[in-house]
């Protein structure tokens, strides 16, 4: 287990034990993703300090391993474009790592963990010329307030839907790139070792034990952030963005169902993972204020080029074929995150 002292990893972990596996975990404590040292044990296994880009600790790590979990990874968008090669050492290098050092171990099984972000912008349909891939919004228009993405070929705005795997990858910020590259790379080692690859596009997730506001939390522990310092939550945009926000518990088990699925699929296979009950980026920063009791969030109309306007999954796929389904309703979830612990 890669990356498993983090706020995702560390639930994957403890979902993996409470199901009976035997589990080695490693963690490199990136300042990115750890503020403070990283604990001695998860659920009291312990933690092995370990970079995936370090080929010998790979080796020894692998060693009697029957199946990896790839958490490990740089998110968010960042601070600014100095980022660059640390998204790209972090993400691609240390899985172009891992996965060589799996190939001599003969360890033929991979759980990544992949994200919405690889879509670029979700599904969507203008109504006189059907299925619609828009281009990325301009920053003119942004700075104008014209949000919604628009039709290339006649300017009307486009109805947002359900996007499913099969969907083309358009990744549109450094961070989204990394991880398109790690499907490929990952796809690429399933054919060249016959391996098997259950590649999970996280939605938005949340939970207990998201880190603290920095540049690369996800909004809503950013938005959890204002709350507990008494300050409303800043919504970019006007709030209309639709986003999927599936819990961290959830993901937890997605990966457990994913990895039993790797026994019996070979090849690579790319899973939604959401909790299948959308909402607008203001709608759940409404829902997080009024479960903390806090100050109203104030819409302020700024944005980030990084952003995509909606992206909605199908999950359909996942709970076909792994038997997932989200269990924690948006609504339970977010009055349990309004208090939740935060890493610092």
């Amino acid at each position: 287990m890669t990356g498993g002292a983090g706020f995702i990893g560390s639930h994957v972990v403890e979902a993996l034990l409470s199901a009976g596996h035997d589990v080695t975990v490693i963690d490199s404590g990136s300042p990115a993703a750890h503020r403070a040292p990283i604990p001695a044990e998860i659920a009291g296994c312990p933690v092995r300090v370990a970079d995936v880009r370090d080929r010998t600790a790979m080796d020894d790590a692998l060693s009697g391993v029957d199946v990896v979990v790839h958490q490990a990874a740089m998110v968010g968008l960042g601070v600014d474009l100095d980022d660059l090669p640390d998204y790209v050492g972090a993400n691609d290098l240390g899985t172009a790592v891992l996965l060589a050092a799996m190939a001599r171990a003969r360890v033929r099984r991979l759980v990544l963990a992949s994200s919405m972000v690889v879509y670029g912008e979700g599904a969507y349909e203008c109504p006189r010329h059907g299925p619609s891939r828009p281009e990325p919004r301009a920053e003119a228009d942004l700075a104008a307030g014209r949000f919604e993405a628009v039709c290339p070929d006649c300017g009307a705005s486009l109805v947002p839907g359900l996007i499913g795997e099969d969907a083309p990858l358009d990744p549109r910020s450094v961070y989204a790139a990394t991880k398109v590259a790690q499907e490929h790379l990952t796809s690429a080692w399933a054919r060249q070792t016959g391996g098997a690859v259950a590649a999970l596009r996280y939605h938005n997730v949340y939970g207990p034990r998201m880190p603290k506001d920095t540049p690369y939390s996800g909004v809503a522990a950013i938005f959890r952030s204002s709350l507990a310092a008494g300050r409303p939550p800043r919504v970019f945009e006007d709030g209309g963005q639709r986003r999927d926000f599936v819990h961290v518990r959830d993901v937890a088990a997605a990966n457990v169902a994913a990895l039993v699925s790797t026994a019996a699929r070979p090849g690579w296979r790319a899973y939604n993972v959401a909790s299948g009950h959308p909402a607008t980026i203001g709608e759940m920063a409404v829902a997080l204020s009024e479960a903390a009791g806090g100050p109203t969030p104030v819409t302020t109309g700024e944005f980030r080029l990084g952003d995509v306007r909606h992206v909605v999954a199908s999950p359909r796929r996942a709970e076909t074929e792994l038997g997932f389904r989200a269990a924690v309703l948006p609504a339970a979830g977010m009055a349990e995150f309004a208090d939740a612990p935060l890493r610092g």
